[in-house]
């Protein structure tokens, strides 16, 4: 009696283990068949790496983005992480399938080492905000004795 119960236990155990990895793969496919509408934002390239610079040299790299979505796409407003970033952004509405820029100068002054800066893109677009980087190792200025050595 006991071997039969556990084998009828086991088949249920092992039925449900086969249904349960079966049931995810449905659920998955049907979000994907929906289209998003509104607008949406895409960028060609998502991080800038400079590689090596100077102390006190300023960089500046331009990130082009496309509206993938179905309505105009504005850009509200766009936040860095200090204040050696400065932004500047396409202000008036892009429309579906044309493209926009946000460029990011970077003053090195007083920064040694990697960076990574973050420039958050904030828009109407329905995936909320987007996220781009600027990446750089910045190498102390020599000075005029180091030259001589």
């Amino acid at each position: 009696m006991k071997k039969i119960f556990l084998s009828l236990a086991f088949a249920a155990l092992a039925a449900g283990g086969t249904m349960a990895q079966q049931l995810p793969a449905k659920q998955t496919a049907a979000p994907q068949a929906q289209a998003k509408n509104g607008p949406a934002i895409s960028f060609e390239t998502k991080e800038h790496n400079f590689g090596d610079i100077v102390q006190g040299d300023v960089v500046e790299h331009t990130f082009t983005f496309t509206n993938t979505g179905t309505q105009p796409l504005v850009i509200e407003r766009v936040d860095v992480t200090c204040g050696c970033t400065t932004p500047a952004w396409t202000k008036e509405p892009v429309m579906p399938g044309k493209t926009g820029s946000v460029t990011a100068k970077f003053n090195s002054a007083g920064k040694l080492g990697q960076q990574k800066k973050a420039i958050t893109i904030h828009s109407n677009a329905a995936e909320g905000a987007a996220y781009v980087y600027i990446v750089t190792n910045i190498k102390e200025k020599a000075t005029s004795s180091a030259k001589t050595q």
